[in-house]
């Protein structure tokens, strides 16, 4: 009797203590759970987030109903919460979508201070619409350090004001490997419920050396390599491909890599269609998640980002805004 109660108590103990890690430090979502999302920014056509008008109402409902028509994809991660952008929150509740929604955060703190406010705002008021936030997107890869205090003011607010969703700050995959290949933990490892994290190996292809050519087809295993590296530097915390993609065109159109003259990488839709499939099917395999950049194209991008940067959207920028058909996501 007394050595039937002692493994009895045994496993108790055993059971308590799984409970209690499990506590500490929470599994990742199971893979009915796993995200599939689209980027959406509504700076279609004419519009520009650097000046004039923004999008109204009336076009952010015109894009989510078109998505929701054209594609499979039913949860949105979104940029920014000022110049009414977070009306995009009450139209993708009215529609039964999910996001994931981005406090930009750049280089002016009054700005900032801003979107902190307003992100706090719209997390409290659509706590089953918005199931994560960011504090900023590539912060550091625009920036260097230099705005690592915002990063982190940001943090602090949206959690003293009792903000319920899981936060992190996007940024690249190299930015979250802290700068080496070897991918030693961010200063930030510490700080965030998730880490999100974005990967493109068509731009690897115009300015890395170390991984100077990768083709559309190889795409996909580029993107899960690099989530393995992560998962090695951060085996507690969640992590998401916030970004993932290809452009569409100028069809035939290739980067050149500046560190060895390499052409790599055919812009196409054929290409596109193939990352994202194949990306999506391997994602899935291992129950982790991911958002294709992006839904819709943005004209503006071709001045910011050459003349590749208006051709990464799966659905036309322009009305009637028609969307590749026939994405599968797993």
């Amino acid at each position: 009797m007394k050595r039937l109660f002692c493994l009895i108590m045994a496993l108790v103990l055993l059971s308590y203590g799984s409970m209690a890690l499990a506590r500490k430090h929470p599994k990742a979502l199971p893979a009915n759970n796993s995200l599939q999302c689209a980027a959406f920014s509504p700076y279609v056509g004419t519009l520009n987030p650097n000046y004039g008008a923004h999008p109204d109402r009336k076009l952010i409902a015109q894009l989510l109903d078109t998505l929701i028509a054209q594609t499979p994809f039913r949860c949105i991660m979104t940029y920014g919460v000022l110049n009414g952008l977070d009306t995009v929150f009450s139209v993708a509740k009215e529609r039964n979508l999910k996001v994931i929604a981005i406090i930009w955060l750049d280089n002016d703190p009054a700005v900032n201070s801003q979107s902190i406010s307003k992100g706090i705002e719209v997390a409290k008021a659509y706590p089953d619409t918005i199931i994560k936030l960011s504090c900023g997107s590539e912060v550091r890869t625009r920036h260097g350090y230099a705005f690592d205090g915002e990063i982190n003011r940001c943090f602090d607010s949206v959690r003293k004001a009792g903000v319920k969703q899981p936060i992190t700050t996007i940024d690249t995959w190299w930015e979250w490997c802290n700068r080496s290949l070897s991918c030693t933990e961010s200063s930030f490892a510490k700080q965030v419920d998730w880490i999100g994290t974005n990967v493109f190996p068509w731009w690897e292809n115009k300015y890395s050396g170390k991984y100077a050519c990768i083709p559309a087809d190889e795409a996909a295993d580029f993107h899960i390599a690099r989530l393995e590296t992560l998962h090695r530097a951060y085996p507690k915390k969640e992590i998401i491909m916030t970004e993932f993609g290809w452009p569409n065109g100028p069809n035939g159109k290739s980067e050149i890599n500046i560190k060895t003259g390499q052409y790599c990488g055919i812009a196409s839709p054929e290409n596109q269609t193939l990352v994202i499939q194949s990306t999506f099917k391997k994602l899935a395999q291992k129950h982790w998640s991911g958002i294709a950049f992006q839904a819709f194209s943005e004209n503006w991008k071709a001045s910011a980002e050459g003349e590749f940067g208006n051709y990464w959207g799966l659905c036309a920028g322009t009305p009637p805004y028609t969307c590749t058909r026939g994405i599968k996501l797993r």
